[in-house]
């Protein structure tokens, strides 16, 4: 962890210029008729989970450039995870991969997790690549492989990572997949969607009452012909047919370029199954890139959609918030702070919307107007929102200058043995 009192140092250089900028901006708000308290109070209660695999460096298909310090197993990625936390004040919470963060003594994570103030978010299976250990491949499916062996061992294992989180307290399991097919006719699209449904049934039983499964749809990639879970219309249907436990996750990286996301996450919340997001940004297809590196007006508008929702009321409506990222070339550190602070600034700027102008010009047909409307909230600089919230949490007013400050990834570097190779995939 980072000690505190350079963050206390580095925030007291800040605090006059931050307060001015609050003060500042809080007279702005006013005369719009917004608190500005009351939108950092909000602000304060909003979290993003980090997952466990972000603190390592990615790749590409092609190859992987190892980068300093890098964790060696789950207690590591913890550890960076903690300072995540510990400097923005929005990332609560972690998921976990499963076997890749598998571990002997589960209290040890777990006390792991109280020691950086850290909880367990929810948890994901993988099943889109073999272990060393396994006995079936998934190199043709796994919960839709025409073996029914193989598709056991992929029920089995998604119902571990579910016997884990309990443990852990964590109230959530994710499955997303790589089945699908590289060949026209290679694959019977429907049986094997049947396949996949039947898998998912004795999965969906094993939940607790308490629990949610989401599952994630991906246009392509590592298969592409075609995949099992290919798009939102797929997605909802799994859910329709799992019940009521079952929602969809949206990652905002596995749409073709230009899809209308915002609709399709109106539409999810409509008729109930939005379960939640995985955060990043894409330019021409995944999930390679930073939250709001490329569209951060398409962010604004996603969380447009849920301050509508949440500000309606709507009864059982807590889509879970998670960023999803490979980080190839920055420090991963680094990088989800400032992803998760893109979130958290998306959020604040979506409540700052006028939306009881936004319904009347709406219902009048003001195109013009409508859309003015959103934009004054999106060109709205709320940082000194989000920097009083992380000061008044314990956090830093500038995460990633203290976080270099600290000297951190270098001291990490010479406690953890340098990674070599250049293998690719992500990690």
């Amino acid at each position: 962890m980072i000690d505190s009192d350079l963050v206390d140092n580095a925030n007291r250089t800040a605090m006059d210029g931050l307060k001015a900028d609050y003060d500042y901006l809080g007279t702005a708000l006013a005369r719009r008729g917004i608190d500005i308290d009351a939108v950092k109070r909000k602000v304060k209660a909003f979290g993003v989970a980090v997952p466990s695999w972000g603190v390592g460096t990615g790749g590409t298909r092609f190859a992987r450039f190892p980068g300093k310090g890098e964790p060696r197993h789950i207690f590591d990625k913890m550890e960076d995870c903690g300072v995540i936390q510990q400097l923005t004040r929005v990332t609560p919470t972690v998921s976990l991969h499963i076997p890749w963060d598998r571990v002997d003594d589960i209290s040890a994570l777990r006390e792991a997790g109280d020691r950086l103030g850290l909880g367990f978010d929810a948890m994901n299976s993988n099943t889109f690549q073999d272990q060393p250990d396994q006995a079936h491949s998934y190199k043709f499916g796994s919960l839709t492989n025409t073996s029914s062996a193989a598709r056991e061992q992929a029920i089995a294992h998604n119902i571990e990572c579910i016997e884990i989180g309990r443990k852990l307290g964590s109230k959530a399991l994710t499955v997303w997949l790589g089945d699908g097919s590289n060949f026209p006719g290679q694959s019977h699209f429907t049986r094997a969607f049947e396949r996949y449904l039947s898998s998912m049934r004795e999965i969906y039983k094993a939940l607790p009452d308490d629990w949610r499964i989401f599952t994630e749809h991906k246009m392509y990639e590592p298969a592409f012909y075609s995949t099992v879970v290919q798009d939102w219309g797929t997605n909802y249907i799994i859910a329709t047919e799992l019940g009521p436990k079952a929602q969809c996750l949206v990652d905002l990286g596995h749409h073709a370029p230009n899809t209308n996301i915002e609709m399709i996450v109106a539409r999810l919340i409509q008729f109930g199954k939005l379960g939640g997001f995985h955060f990043n940004d894409s330019k021409y297809g995944d999930d390679d890139l930073d939250t709001g590196s490329i569209d951060p007006y398409r962010l604004f508008l996603v969380f447009n959609e849920l301050v509508d929702s949440e500000t309606a009321g709507i009864e059982g409506f807590h889509p879970a918030h998670m960023l999803d990222q490979s980080h190839n070339v920055t420090d991963p550190i680094e990088s989800l702070m400032v992803s998760a602070m893109e979130v958290v600034r998306a959020y604040a700027q979506a409540l700052l919307v006028d939306r009881r102008a936004l319904s009347a010009y709406q219902e009048e047909n003001d195109a013009l107007m409508a859309t003015s409307t959103l934009k004054t909230a999106f060109r709205t600089d709320v940082e000194p929102i989000l920097a009083m919230a992380r000061l008044e949490k314990g956090g830093a007013i500038n995460p990633v200058s203290a976080y270099r400050a600290s000297g951190y990834r270098a001291r990490v570097a010479r406690e953890r043995p340098a990674v070599t190779g250049t293998g690719g995939g992500i990690v």
